[in-house]
């Protein structure tokens, strides 16, 4: 299969598919490729909380605040540039997607409903409904799409290399996951919107496609990526007793709007925070997960290694109206909040780093843009909540809209750069003579969750770091060795050996800069450097054959 395009977009959750609506709008013929279904894979379709924008309706805001709150948030690690555009344009993108069918929440005097979120100096947060809002977005983005007469579709494709003539990108190469089949497309313009890597942490909230392929893609076509190392934690997720149905994440915007304490295994409050939903959850991320585990390394954790989360304060008919139909979700599993606590605990949630760009979402490769969770630079050490669809639909829509300065630009053919990068394909399958039918691929991708963990987790030494640099290079040896079973279609074997290569890839590329960061800040925690340094440092990888190269800038020198 070969295809030509203007735009092509690599990942369709907000950002890919936002960028397929904003270049297709001003007449360029899209295709939009995903290795899941177009529009319900990745991180968007599973948000579930809020979306900040200032828009002013609860209280007074402007977007000038909301770039601000963002830059103090990010822990001068951020790239102010990139930071005040996306928060200006926030108000437009809002309702633009509202006009697709997001319907956000209204105060009965018809005002968008925003509340407030920790870093947030305001009520500015917007939402759908209770758990809905990131699904409403995917589904109101992909209903437009799918109407769209100059977008091709592509679902169940993994594009495993950017094409190039010289120094200027000119489409993707891959295959077919259902079919087996080589896939081509030839592109005036690529943006690379495939969102984060969380997958690659043994306790995440991600969708197991989230396994940072993009970071590689990009890298491996000469873009620059940055503050590689800063992952987020999410705090309060959720850890016992086992449910179903629910997202791990799911009780932040109950906290907010009823109010609910955060207490260690001796039933103390350690946050310095009310318990009640005055407003005052103004704990950020980054400071909520490394005083949990504190508690629990002071051996003052809940029983299965986290903290308790209390809601047994909240009236029970005040519990059934904020928690609709959760409560009986939640019910049918035995918990009963008027009467029970669950136990919380940090997962991997979202990347903070990524591919550098500029305002106008342009990595400094030719032909080459990125988008969403997949650049770097909107949060630097540090995300608010609600920034991250705010981030998704903004860089979307730029990226979509620069694509389109490039209608002009000669498309390159891309046939033998595709017969080339089929049969690398073959060879990776099978590098050895004899195949095996069952390849412990996942059992290696376990190994290397657990690696990631432990030592490149939300709490970092020196030594640990060696050891997960370490374990990665040996995971990367071992599983170079394995050959798989031919097959003639659903060629899945296939595509999660090349998803290990790239996790074994990006999870170096996350561990290298992060040993070099002697220091704490943000989501960075270095026990054996537990001082933020006066100086913030932005921390820029490329890479070469299959290693890394860090260099280091003061973030003065990389933003506006």
């Amino acid at each position: 299969m070969v295809l030509e395009t203007d735009v092509l977009i690599v990942g369709a959750g907000a950002a890919g598919l936002m960028a397929a609506r904003a270049a297709s709008a001003a007449g360029a013929s899209v295709v939009i490729v995903d290795k899941s279904i177009i529009g319900r894979g990745g991180a968007t379709i599973m948000a579930q909380m809020t979306t900040a924008v200032a828009l002013g309706a609860a209280e007074p805001d402007s977007t000038e605040l909301h770039a601000e709150d963002t830059w103090i948030g990010s822990r001068d690690l951020g790239d102010r540039a990139i930071i005040d555009v996306i928060c200006a344009r926030g108000p437009e993108v809002i309702r633009e997607v509202e006009g697709y069918g997001a319907n956000w929440a209204r105060t009965p005097d018809g005002a968008y409903s925003q509340v407030f979120a920790p870093g947030h100096s305001r009520k500015r947060c917007v939402y759908v409904d209770v758990l809905r809002t990131g699904d409403a977005v995917s589904q109101a983005l992909r209903s437009v799409v799918r109407r769209d007469g100059n977008v091709v579709r592509l679902s169940n494709v993994m594009l495993t290399k950017l094409a190039k003539e010289g120094d200027r990108v000119t489409g993707a190469l891959g295959f077919a996951i259902e079919a087996l089949e080589p896939v081509g497309i030839s592109a005036k313009t690529t943006i690379v919107a495939t969102g984060g890597l969380t997958f690659l942490y043994a306790r995440n909230s991600a969708s197991s496609n989230m396994t940072g392929d993009g970071f590689l893609l990009a890298a491996e076509a000469g873009a620059t990526l940055r503050d590689m190392e800063m992952v987020q934690f999410f705090p309060i997720a959720h850890l016992y007793p086992p449910l179903v149905q629910l997202d791990p994440i799911m009780w932040d915007p109950f906290r907010y709007k009823l109010g609910g304490r955060l207490l260690n295994g001796k039933g103390e409050e350690f946050l310095g925070e009310s318990g009640d939903a005055s407003g005052a959850y103004t704990t950020p991320r980054d400071t909520a997960t490394y005083k949990i585990f504190q508690e629990v390394e002071e051996g003052r954790g809940s029983p299965h290694g986290g903290a308790y989360l209390d809601f047994r304060m909240v009236p029970a008919e005040d519990l059934k109206a904020g928690f609709g139909p959760v409560i009986d979700i939640l019910a049918r599993q035995g918990i009963d909040l008027t009467r029970d606590m669950v136990e919380v605990a940090p997962m991997a949630h979202f990347m903070l780093g990524g591919i550098a760009v500029d305002v106008a979402m342009q990595t400094g490769v030719d032909g080459l843009l990125a988008c969403g969770e997949a650049i770097g630079g909107m949060h630097g050490a540090n995300r608010l909540s609600g920034n991250a669809i705010t981030e998704a639909l903004v860089t979307g829509r730029i990226a979509g809209e620069t694509a389109v300065t490039r209608r002009d630009v000669a498309r390159a053919p891309i046939d033998a750069a595709l017969a080339r990068e089929w049969a690398e394909l073959q060879a990776f399958w099978h590098p050895r003579a004899v195949a095996r039918d069952e390849a412990p691929i996942d059992e290696l991708k376990a190994r290397l969750q657990r690696t990631m963990w432990e030592n490149a987790g939300p709490l970092r030494t020196g030594e640990k770091l060696a050891q997960a640099l370490t374990d990665v290079r040996a995971l990367a040896a071992e599983s170079a060795d394995i050959a798989l079973a031919p097959v003639e279609a659903f060629a899945l074997t296939l595509q999660e050996k090349v998803e290990l290569r790239i996790m074994l890839a990006v999870a170096e590329s996350i561990v290298l800069p992060a040993i070099e960061r002697r220091e704490s800040r943000g989501a960075h925690v270095r026990l054996d450097f537990p001082e933020q340094d006066a100086v913030a440092v932005a921390r820029f990888l490329t890479r070469s054959g299959d290693g890394w190269s860090v260099t280091s800038r003061e973030t003065t020198a990389v933003t506006a």
